[in-house]
């Protein structure tokens, strides 16, 4: 397993364990928004800010990943569907691990709704895509999320830890899920899960000191870091926002330090 080990040293933070994440593949569920319009720009402002990774799907990789500024790691989503089609929830496999490795990808990642209605395909999915990453050493990154019928709340700490738990069963490296709302029941969830977890954005937060004090919160629980989308890129300032993340996450700042950065006060 040497190959993870080294790859996943590119998106995560040898020395703090963390990583701050910014997904970029919203253009296939919900367009060209703001922020993704312009990849490499976006990219090179949160890789200044301190990013140790982009995630994005494989035809963008020309258009932003990298040969100029400061290097970032690489995560290919291997999974999409789109808020056109039939029902947005059923993710399905768009490319591969070896289409990621040709691409230089430090790491893939497979989304999975848990408790939607195709449910059972995506886990299927989830755990042949484990079994491949492991047999060329590619790091993977599950995006479990509690989406379906049966979900009343998306941030019941109780389904939050069934779908982080059932990723790292299926052999999934890292977890990305939805934050519980507070640090003691987020905790369960990272005690309940043998990988890193790391939560996500969701949609844009009202304001930014709620968004800094979530991402503290996490890792005060335990959470293994971030993996932010639209907050991030479609911040005022992504490469300040991402400066602000990652000194909480990485540096351990208070939510007032982290503040202070986005108003440019460091």
């Amino acid at each position: 397993m040497i190959g993870k080990k080294i790859r996943i040293e590119r998106i995560i933070n040898r020395k703090t364990d963390r990583t701050v994440i910014v997904p970029l593949d919203h253009g296939v569920s919900i367009g060209p928004v703001k922020g993704i319009i312009d990849m490499a720009g976006t990219i090179d402002e949160v890789a200044s800010g301190g990013a140790n990774a982009v995630l994005m799907h494989k035809g963008m990789v020309r258009s932003g990943h990298r040969g100029y500024g400061r290097d970032i790691g690489l995560i290919i989503h291997l999974s999409a569907s789109t808020g056109l089609g039939p029902d947005p929830n059923h993710k399905v496999l768009v490319t591969s691990v070896e289409k990621a490795l040709k691409l230089g990808a430090d790491a893939v990642s497979v989304h999975v709704n848990v408790g939607s209605e195709r449910e059972p395909e995506m886990l299927i999915k989830l755990g042949t895509v484990a079994e491949i990453c492991d047999d060329w050493g590619m790091p993977l990154i599950a995006m479990m999320y509690p989406r379906g019928e049966k979900i009343k709340d998306e941030h019941d700490p109780e389904v939050v830890k069934l779908a982080a738990r059932a990723g790292a069963e299926l052999g999934a490296d890292i977890i990305k899920t939805n934050y519980t709302g507070d640090p003691d029941t987020f905790r369960e969830v990272v005690k309940g899960c043998p990988v890193p977890v790391v939560i996500a954005g969701g949609p844009k937060i009202e304001t930014e000191d709620e968004l800094l004090q979530m991402v503290r919160d996490s890792v005060d629980a335990g959470g293994a870091g971030v993996a932010i989308g639209r907050n991030i890129f479609q911040a005022d300032s992504p490469a300040d926002m991402t400066r602000a993340i990652a000194g909480i996450v990485h540096d351990g700042l208070e939510v007032e330090d982290a503040v202070r950065i986005l108003r440019g006060g460091d």
